[in-house]
């Protein structure tokens, strides 16, 4: 899917085009390669750097060729898995060139619609350099949310783990705990990518985009310092709840295993007085019955304050 979008001098407003103008911005969203060819003639773009994005496994990095810039950072997503909400991160190629900013993404990314939905202020199309960095920015912000998001789902978690023996809630923990590393991978790699940009000579004509450059250079470790802590507590919780849970089972398993020891003494006792054989005792006083259950039952009483004492009941 391809969409062209510029922002208008007279209103400041992003508006949607039908062809590709100087100082537009193009999004393209999990593009076929008719698409791909068609912005490429347009545009002037090669091929490998409209498609630089579409492989999930591509690093981020950056790259240039005849005045393009080619910009690939990761940036969060967010996936509906078995009724449960995971995080995980895919490559967005930002390309500069002189005259249009190309975004290629295999998914449509929140950040992106921000930016079409005005929730960006004073975003306009044809400040290039720019508008690269105000998508940055954005990707540090919704990486702080989506961590915050893991934080709070991993407390939820934690409350319900305390009265379950159920694999669902530490499976659900283990997802975050994926989720965590993913980002911390991609967050990385963006720092490196981050740093080689402050190098770029597009992004020194202007002071304000070298402030820009370095707050989003500042989002972005506190993202990597937020996510190292959350990996490691949640690291520390799984392997906690984890020796709880196995104590939670051995608990029950002693508690059946006392529970067999005070049945057993009956299945003793009935099945001896049940053989059919001559000899057996008290079988000729009237109430024998009744004086064989009670004294079985007053021995049943003495073994259960036995393993009550011993702590096994």
């Amino acid at each position: 899917m391809i969409s062209i979008y510029k922002t208008m001098d007279i209103s400041n407003k992003l508006q949607s085009l039908d062809t590709i103008e100087h100082g537009c911005w193009i999004n393209i969203v999990a593009p076929s390669d008719e698409d791909l060819l068609l912005i490429s003639k347009k545009s002037g773009v090669s091929l490998d750097f409209l498609r630089a994005a579409l492989d999930e496994e591509e690093t981020s990095r950056i790259d240039s060729e005849d005045d393009n810039l080619l910009v690939i950072v990761d940036i969060p997503f967010t996936e509906m898995e078995v009724n449960s909400l995971t995080y995980d991160s895919y490559p967005l190629a930002i390309i500069h060139t002189e005259s249009n900013l190309i975004t290629v993404c295999l998914k449509n990314s929140k950040i992106l619609t921000d930016f079409i939905d005005g929730k960006v202020k004073s975003f306009y199309t044809f400040k290039r350099s720019r508008f690269i960095l105000q998508i940055l920015y954005r990707i540090a912000s919704y990486y702080l949310l989506y961590l915050r998001q893991i934080d709070k789902k991993s407390v939820m978690i934690e409350k319900k783990l305390h009265k379950s023996m159920k694999n669902k809630e530490f499976v659900q923990l283990l997802s975050l705990e994926k989720s965590l590393v993913y980002f911390s991978t991609s967050l990385k790699a963006n720092e490196i990518t981050l740093e080689k940009m402050l190098k770029l000579e597009i992004l020194k004509k202007y002071p304000e985009d070298q402030d820009i450059l370095e707050d989003v250079i500042i989002e972005n470790k506190q993202a990597i310092e937020m996510t190292n802590i959350y990996s490691n507590v949640l690291t520390g919780t799984m392997d906690a709840f984890a020796s709880l849970i196995s104590n939670n089972l051995n608990i029950v398993m002693k508690f059946l295993a006392s529970i067999t020891i005070v049945m057993a003494i009956p299945n003793i006792i009935f099945g001896s007085f049940g053989m059919n054989v001559p000899g057996i005792p008290f079988t000729q006083y009237k109430n024998a019955f009744w004086s064989i259950y009670a004294i079985t039952a007053l021995i049943c009483v003495i073994c259960i304050i036995f393993l009550k004492k011993r702590d096994l009941f």
